[in-house]
């Protein structure tokens, strides 16, 4: 006589068993990609404002584009004042770069080349832009006596963070010694 055993289909208890396996298993996977989601949502969340911060200039021009020229006749200084732009940050001014360009030649300037000065009105003692502060730009040397009579020049002023602020204006059909001139 043999003992025969039957052992073709689960008994309750054990579909039980592996049901709850199934469930533990299906919780702890929608878990992890739960929460990859959440990571990977708050990550481009905090893409979108970075760029949002980055694709904006946080200044603007306020006024004309003041030229004037010296006894031979060139570009001796350009002068323009700066306002912090609605919405925008603070800008240190002491990380503001300037490119002056024209048809001829770009030059690369800093606040800290003798050919750049900056003086602030309404300003507290710090280097920063703020709110309801004017900074008044002063660039002369060589860089701006390359701009010529009746053709385009930029100055484009880069702050550290945000977009650069092009400043492109045409200087007037001729100049005369010792003179001031509004472009705009």
């Amino acid at each position: 006589m043999t003992l025969r055993r039957n052992e073709d289909a689960f008994t309750g208890l054990e579909a039980a068993i592996v049901l709850i396996a199934f469930i533990v298993v299906a919780a702890v996977f929608s878990y992890v990609m739960l929460g990859a989601g959440f990571f990977t949502t708050q990550k481009s969340q905090e893409t979108v404002y970075s760029a949002i911060g980055q694709a904006g200039t946080n200044m603007e021009v306020s006024g004309p584009v003041i030229l004037e020229t010296n006894t031979d006749s060139q570009v001796k200084s350009v002068a323009f004042t700066l306002i912090l732009a609605a919405g925008g940050m603070p800008v240190d001014m002491k990380r503001v770069t300037y490119t002056v360009s024209t048809q001829t030649s770009i030059d690369d300037l800093t606040l800290n080349d003798a050919a750049v000065d900056m003086s602030k009105h309404n300003a507290n003692d710090n280097d920063l832009l703020e709110r309801g502060e004017i900074a008044e730009i002063t660039i002369t040397g060589s860089s701006v006596g390359n701009i010529k009579a009746n053709l385009p020049f930029t100055i484009e002023v880069k702050p550290s963070t945000g977009a650069a602020l092009p400043i492109t204006r045409f200087a007037p059909l001729s100049f005369g010694k010792n003179a001031f001139y509004e472009v705009y």
